[in-house]
């Protein structure tokens, strides 16, 4: 593996770790949290139990059967905004829509029927914007939305959240959807500026479920086995994310509830990694992960922080 972003784990704690550091943490755990939770996508808790234990490996597999420390969209696609980004110097809702038609023209392991149909729309009429649609509140735009925090972590909250809807309306353009992105980005800028759990909670998390009481995630503790749907992503999520105490713990509780698990995963490691930092991320994981996609994250996660 290639250490050269990595800071030493040596005596520090995640609360000592820069805006940069923390910035890579959150990349690579998005990565590894799509890694880990795509082998035991769409399957049901007692099915994982059955046939894991505890998923806790990054093994591969899956409906995917993909390699060991293997990625797919949701990593794939936060690296062509990014790219998209750094190109423009900005978050530009053309130019993240011509990226993310190239990364669908290179066959990407996996696609959701809403982002495709975004693109090929895009396609056709070279408007980077979907119309509005209450059937478009899939978690595509949540998934990926990392660069847009980290571009703009020196801006405004509304130029965040402008950023959040020029990448996210190119596929899903939904209330909803735009709500939970929005929130994601917010977390994840005050995670990487030193921001703890309660904080988020307090800032962000509280204040999404009274706007839109739908994402209440704290009335039931059954744990969710969620769809694709964003609001039982970020319940599932905010359930893992707030109620562990690590970075491990979160991954292995949010993944083992199965469903839409590699998403579920890449949120809930871009947040772990941003609060919990590079010190609190497990190395039999970071080894783990494909040497290709570690590299890009890390090199991504610096560029865009100078920004």
């Amino acid at each position: 593996m290639n250490d050269d972003f990595l800071p030493s784990s040596s005596g520090r704690g995640a609360g000592s770790e820069g805006l940069q550091s923390r910035a890579i943490a959150a990349y690579l755990g998005m990565a590894i949290g799509d890694a880990l939770g795509s082998t035991v996508e769409f399957m049901t808790p007692r099915e994982i139990a059955a046939e894991y234990g505890v998923h806790k490996s990054l093994v591969g597999g899956g409906w995917l059967n993909l390699k060991p420390g293997q990625v797919t969209d949701d990593t794939t696609m936060a690296l062509a905004l990014g790219e998209s980004i750094l190109r423009a110097g900005k978050v530009d809702a053309h130019a993240v829509a011509h990226a993310f038609d190239q990364w669908m023209r290179a066959k990407p392991v996996d696609i959701g029927n809403t982002v495709r149909r975004g693109l090929l729309a895009f396609r056709k009429t070279g408007d980077p914007k979907m119309p509005p649609s209450e059937h478009d509140a899939g978690n595509g735009a949540a998934m990926r939305v990392l660069p847009v925090a980290l571009a703009t972590h020196a801006q405004t909250e509304a130029a965040l959240r402008e950023g959040c809807r020029a990448q996210a309306h190119v596929t899903h353009n939904n209330p909803l959807s735009d709500a939970a992105t929005e929130t994601l980005a917010l977390m994840l800028r005050d995670a990487m500026q030193g921001v703890d759990k309660a904080g988020l909670l307090h800032r962000w998390a509280q204040p999404l479920v009274v706007k839109h009481p739908e994402f209440a995630f704290r009335a039931s503790r059954q744990r969710l086995n969620p769809s694709g749907y964003i609001v039982e992503t970020i319940q599932a999520v905010f359930q893992a994310f707030f109620d562990t105490d690590s970075f491990e713990e979160c991954l292995i509780d949010v993944v083992n509830r199965g469903g839409d698990a590699d998403t579920t995963g890449a949120i809930a490691g871009m947040l772990a990694g941003a609060l919990y930092g590079a010190a609190g991320i497990p190395w039999r994981w970071l080894h783990g992960l494909d040497g290709g996609v570690q590299h890009a994250c890390k090199q991504q996660a610096i560029a865009l922080t100078r920004l």
